[in-house]
């Protein structure tokens, strides 16, 4: 089992230093949903969502998201992203809009928590712009996907 960077030996949580890692292109691309009712979708499909355009203001706030990530969870070190990219798209399985966010750098640390973040406060958003229709909606589903860059390489999440 690998050890956990951000506890140091004495047991407190610590910033990891990244200070002497050699600087590579990194990527990540996480994923996650938000699960209403088909009425719901449809309402949103068809722009009619009392606070506006959902899927459009959802993308914005993932972005926007992605870069506050290091204002967020404590020990994450603030990024210089080159592109964050969210994507929202219908699934009438669900049924629901399906989020995947990409986050993109040339650094010394990954973009893991900058694309989970990102995927995270989209689906938020989602749910806050059509609440007013639909309060059981459901989040979840966040993860990651894929990471690449860095000493351990490439990940790809099983299916």
């Amino acid at each position: 089992m690998a050890e956990l960077t951000h506890i140091a030996a004495s047991g407190e949580a610590h910033m990891v230093d990244v200070g002497d890692k050699i600087e590579t292109i990194r990527s990540a691309t996480a994923t996650g949903y938000v699960r209403m009712l088909p009425e719901t979708l449809a309402l949103i499909r068809e722009g009619n969502a009392k606070k506006g355009d959902v899927i459009g203001t959802a993308r914005l706030a993932g972005i926007m998201a992605a870069k506050k990530t290091s204002d967020l969870i404590p020990l994450c070190h603030p990024l210089m992203l080159t592109k964050v990219s969210v994507d929202i798209a219908e699934d009438d399985a669900l049924p629901g809009l399906r989020v995947t966010a990409t986050a993109k750098l040339s650094g010394k640390t990954g973009v893991e928590m900058e694309a989970l973040t990102a995927v995270s406060v989209a689906c938020l958003t989602i749910y806050d712009m059509a609440k007013a229709a639909d309060k059981g909606m459901e989040v979840g589903g966040v993860r990651l996907l894929e990471k690449r860059g860095g000493k351990s390489g490439i990940f790809r999440a099983e299916d």
